[in-house]
C-alpha cells in the first residue's frame, strides 16, 4: 500500500466539469495498492494517516496531526503510484494490484477511517478525475506500508 500525503490549504475532484469531493484545510491522499496487498495493512493506514503530526502547532512546529486540528480528509485513488519505470519510457505497471483487489481495499480503507469518526471526501474509484490542490507548505509525505 502507497500512500502521498500531502498537507493543503483545500483540494477538489472534479469528474466531467462537476465536483465530487471537496476538502478546505487538512490532507489529500492519493491511494495506491499493490499486488500484495490486503485488508491487514488498512488499521495500520488508518492509524499512521489520523495520528500523523504534519500540522503546526503555536509554536510552528508539526506537532498536531489531522485529528487535533478536526482537518479535512480527502482521499484519491491512484494505482500509478506502482509505476516501474526502472526499464524504457513507458511506465509498468504489473506490480500495481488488479481493479476489483484494489477497489476493495479503497472501500476499506475508507470505511475504517470513517468508523474512526473523522469525516471523509473521496475520489471516484477508476474514473478520470481532475484533482486539485493548494500545497500547505508545501508538505508532501510518500508512506509505504
Amino acid at each position: 500500500m502507497r500512500i502521498l500525503i500531502q498537507r493543503v490549504k483545500k483540494a477538489e475532484v472534479l469528474i466531467e466539469q462537476q465536483v465530487v469531493a471537496h476538502i478546505n484545510k487538512g490532507l489529500l491522499l492519493l491511494v495506491g495498492f499493490g499486488k500484495e496487498d490486503n485488508a491487514t495493512k488498512i488499521p495500520l493506514a488508518t492509524k499512521k494517516v489520523l495520528e500523523l503530526r504534519i500540522f503546526s502547532d503555536e509554536n510552528n512546529k508539526m506537532n498536531l496531526s489531522l485529528k487535533d486540528i478536526d482537518g479535512g480528509l480527502l482521499l484519491v485513488p491512484q494505482f500509478t503510484l506502482y509505476a516501474d519505470c526502472n526499464h524504457g519510457r513507458r511506465p509498468d505497471f504489473t506490480a500495481a494490484a488488479p481493479p476489483i483487489q484494489a477497489e476493495n481495499l479503497f472501500k476499506l480503507f475508507i470505511e475504517s477511517i470513517q468508523e474512526s469518526g473523522t469525516k471523509v471526501q473521496t475520489g471516484v474509484f477508476g474514473a478520470l478525475m481532475e484533482v486539485s490542490l493548494i500545497n500547505d507548505g508545501p508538505v508532501t509525505i510518500y508512506m509505504d506500508l
